[in-house]
C-alpha cells in the first residue's frame, strides 16, 4: 500500500487528512458514532511504560452520504501499527478450524493443484496457508509485522514482509507469479488507501482468478450494537453495497457471497476480473435487495448509532457498578482489540477488573493500553475465582465458555456485554 499519510520529517506518524471519503472523494459530513478518545488498541504495554504519555486520537466514526462507506480519519499509519503487531490468529482454535474448512472449500471449488498460487495478504501467523502445505498448493503470505511473519515461516509459509498495493503487485507480477486465488481475510477493514489495495488485487490476480474477502458486515454492526468492533486499526466498515462500488472502480465484479458467524456476523465476498467468465450467483442481488430493504442506502440509517452505543455503555457501568457495591470479584477473559475500545469507551479500569487473562504469551505481563489492567495467563483465573468472567471477545464466547466451563464449580458466571449485558451460569448451560 502507498501510505501518503505521512509527515516531512519521515516519522510514522499520521498528518490528519482532510474529510473527504477514501473510496469515492466524497466530503464527508455526517457523524455515524464518536466513542471519544482512545489509545492503538494493540500497544499492550509494559510495566516501565506505565508512568509514560500514551498517545490517545480520536475514535470519531464517519459516514459518505454517497457510497455509505463508514470510516475513520487516518490519525494513525499501518506502519505505525503492524511493526510489530500482538494478535497472532493461530491463538483462536475456532479461527484456525474456520481457516482449514475454508481451505478445503475453495480448493474444491476453484480445483486449485500444484500448478496454482495462493496469495494471502495480512496473512499473519501462517493460521490459514498452513492448510494448503498438504495438499501441494503453492502459497505466499503477504504480512507487514515482521514478528507475526516469524511464527509464519517457522510454520513453512513464505512470507513476504511488506504493505500489499499496486506496487507490490507488480513487482510480484514482474517476478512471473500470479495469483490463482487472492485471500484477505479481516485486511480491508485494516486498509487506509483502499482503492491502491484493490488495485492491487486486480493487477495480481489471473484473467480466471478469484479474490475473496471477508470482514465483519456493516448490517450486524449496526443490529447488535457491534461499537466496539471499532478502533484505530479498522479504518473502515463495509456493506455489499459498498463493496460492490469499491470492486466495480478497479475492473472488479462481485460474483458471489456468504454469510459468516465470524466476528459477530461476517460476509465472505467472492471477485473476480469483470472480463473473467464467471457468473453472478443470485444470493449476491439477494443480500443487496436485504441492504437497501434495512435502510443501507439511506444516510438516515447510520445517524441513530451513536444513541444505541450510548445505551449499551450505561448498562454495562450500571452492572459493574452493582456487582462491586455488592463485593463481588470481576476479572475479564480475553485482551483482543475490540476489548480495548469498551473499556476505554466506558472507563473500565482495574477498580472493575481486578485483570484479564490470555491465551497469547506475547501478552502475559503487560497492560492493556489506556485502562491499564494487568494480563495474565488463563491459569490465572483458577487462582482468583472471581465471581464474574468478563468476556472481552465476545465474538468465541461459545468457545471461551466450552473452555472456562469449569469456573462454574466455584459459582463463578460469564457476562457477555454486546448486544446487550448478558450473565451466562455454566452449570445451566450443562444441565
Amino acid at each position: 500500500m502507498n501510505f501518503q499519510a505521512v509527515d516531512s520529517s519521515n516519522s510514522t506518524r499520521a498528518t490528519v487528512p482532510q474529510a473527504t471519503c477514501r473510496l469515492c472523494g466524497t466530503s464527508l459530513k455526517h457523524t455515524f458514532v464518536d466513542l471519544g478518545m482512545s489509545p492503538p488498541c494493540e500497544l499492550f504495554l509494559e510495566a516501565h511504560q506505565l508512568d509514560q504519555m500514551e498517545a490517545y486520537y480520536p475514535l470519531h466514526v464517519l459516514v459518505c452520504d454517497s457510497c455509505f462507506l463508514v470510516q475513520l480519519k487516518e490519525y494513525v499509519t499501518p506502519e505505525e501499527i503492524f511493526t510489530e503487531y500482538a494478535y497472532f490468529s493461530s491463538y483462536s482454535t475456532s479461527w484456525v478450524e474456520h481457516a482449514r474448512r475454508y481451505c478445503e472449500m475453495i480448493r474444491d471449488r476453484l480445483s486449485l493443484d500444484s500448478n496454482s498460487l495462493v496469495v494471502e495478504l495480512a496473512s499473519n501467523d501462517g493460521y490459514l496457508l498452513q492448510h494448503f502445505l498438504p495438499m501441494g498448493i503453492p502459497i505466499l503470505g503477504i504480512e507487514p509485522a515482521a514478528n507475526v511473519a516469524m511464527a509464519a515461516e517457522d510454520k513453512g509459509v513464505p512470507t513476504r514482509v511488506d504493505f500489499f498495493g499496486v506496487r507490490l503487485a507488480y513487482e510480484l507480477v514482474d517476478s512471473g507469479k500470479k495469483a490463482d486465488l487472492i485471500i484477505g481475510n479481516n485486511v480491508l477493514a485494516q486498509v487506509p488507501d483502499l482503492n491502491d489495495f484493490v488495485g492491487g488485487m486486480a493487477v495480481l490476480l489471473k484473467h480466471q482468478g478469484v479474490v475473496t474477502l471477508e470482514f465483519p458486515h456493516i448490517e450486524k454492526l449496526i443490529d447488535e450494537n457491534q461499537f466496539d468492533t471499532i478502533y484505530h486499526e479498522h479504518f473502515s466498515y463495509f456493506s455489499l453495497i459498498t463493496i460492490e462500488k469499491l470492486a466495480a472502480r478497479h475492473g472488479l465484479k462481485v460474483i458471489d457471497v456468504e454469510e459468516l458467524p465470524t466476528h459477530g456476523g461476517s460476509l465472505r465476498v467472492y471477485l473476480a476480473l469483470k472480463a473473467s467468465a464467471h457468473q453472478r450467483a443470485a444470493r449476491v442481488d439477494a443480500l443487496l435487495e436485504r441492504e437497501i430493504a434495512g435502510g443501507l442506502d439511506r444516510i438516515e440509517t447510520y445517524l441513530s448509532f451513536g444513541e444505541k452505543s450510548k445505551k449499551v455503555k450505561r448498562d454495562i457501568l450500571a452492572f459493574l457498578i452493582q456487582a462491586k457495591n455488592e463485593g463481588k470479584k470481576i476479572c475479564g477473559y480475553g485482551a483482543p482489540g475490540k476489548g480495548n475500545t469498551l473499556l476505554n469507551y466506558c472507563a473500565i479500569g482495574p477498580d472493575f477488573l481486578d485483570f484479564t487473562v490470555d491465551r497469547n504469551p506475547y501478552k502475559h505481563g503487560r497492560f492493556t493500553p489506556g485502562q491499564h489492567i494487568p494480563i495474565h495467563p488463563v491459569e490465572a483465573l483458577d487462582e482468583a475465582k472471581p465471581d464474574y468472567v468478563f468476556i472481552l471477545p465476545w465474538n468465541l464466547k461459545d468457545e471461551i465458555i466450552r473452555q472456562m466451563s469449569h469456573v462454574g464449580s466455584w459459582g463463578a458466571k460469564f457476562v457477555i456485554a454486546i448486544p446487550t449485558v448478558t450473565i451466562i451460569d455454566p452449570k445451566e448451560m450443562a444441565s
